[in-house]
């Protein structure tokens, strides 16, 4: 049997998936955690068995992953339970379908106790879910509701598979970015967003993490090998240049949504864990209303 790609492509979306997964496991060894990730660490021993074999400098590369985990542990952890939060929220509003942009390897279908009645879709690379697949075959992982993969690739045409996963367009949808539309150009990441509204019913909600993305590149800059595995992440031109950018509230207000943002910082407190350097990044929830067109 091949090794599965992700680990031999340390970079960008990828990077992100081993990182988190880094992150879930660290927190879920914690006494006081916010939320339990079992799988996370099989999936971390997995990478790291698989990715060392795989190239002469694959230690230094794994050591920068491991620096940039230290740099985004505390943000990004408290972020992983808002997200949580904000599927049981979804769940206990009536919302049967849910749809991960860049799932990654996280394991909501499998860890958050949803009930058989959702229908969670999870959308990632091929080459990613070669790789959690397996490994949750392994742990021999069963998810709690109706769970679907649909490998592919968000720059192109992901909605035709979608459709084909069992999607559907009349239900209310919970569309949740799991933190890949930052990755994008800019250009391309409105493409993914005019396809979810295109998409969604009324009432339909869409999450996706603010993030000052300048303020990110002056926490990156001085992580040794940080350019190397976070390519276009890493200088301040990235504000300009990726995600939705700064004014998506009122691009997507324009096109039927309301808008509602989630302060990062008074949230973490509230759960106990206050940020060192709150950067004003946080989450925005934009809701379909009733009035909308077809998109």
């Amino acid at each position: 049997m091949s090794s599965p790609a992700l680990p031999e492509s340390l970079t960008g979306v990828g990077v992100t998936a081993i990182g988190m997964a880094m992150i879930r496991a660290r927190e879920t060894a914690r006494p006081d955690h916010l939320y339990q990730d079992p799988y996370a660490q099989a999936f971390v021993a997995a990478a790291e068995r698989e990715f060392q074999d795989s190239s002469a400098d694959a230690a230094d590369v794994w050591a920068t992953v491991g620096r940039l985990v230290e740099v985004f542990y505390q943000g990004r952890t408290v972020g992983v339970r808002m997200g949580d939060d904000s599927l049981r929220e979804a769940v206990a509003a009536g919302r049967k379908q849910i749809v991960m942009l860049g799932a990654g390897l996280d394991t909501h279908a499998f860890r958050l106790a949803l009930p058989s009645s959702v229908h969670l879709i999870e959308l990632d690379v091929p080459e990613l879910f070669a790789f959690k697949e397996r490994v949750l075959a392994d742990e021999h992982a069963t998810p709690t509701c109706r769970r679907s993969v649909v490998p592919a690739d968000l720059r192109g045409d992901w909605s035709a598979p979608l459709l084909e996963a069992g999607f559907q367009p009349q239900m209310p949808t919970q569309w949740v970015d799991a933190g890949v539309l930052a990755y994008l150009l800019r250009e391309q990441a409105w493409q993914v967003a005019d396809t979810i509204t295109a998409l969604s019913a009324p009432d339909s909600r869409f999450g996706f993490g603010y993030i000052p993305l300048d303020a990110m590149a002056r926490r990156v800059q001085p992580v040794p090998g940080a350019a190397r595995i976070m390519p276009g992440m890493t200088t301040q031109a990235a504000e300009q240049e990726r995600g939705l950018g700064p004014d998506a509230p009122e691009r997507l207000e324009q096109t039927g949504w309301s808008t509602e943002f989630r302060e990062l910082a008074p949230i973490a407190a509230s759960y106990g864990r206050p940020l060192a350097n709150p950067s004003g990044g946080g989450s925005i929830i934009a809701t379909r209303q009733q009035d909308a067109g077809a998109g």
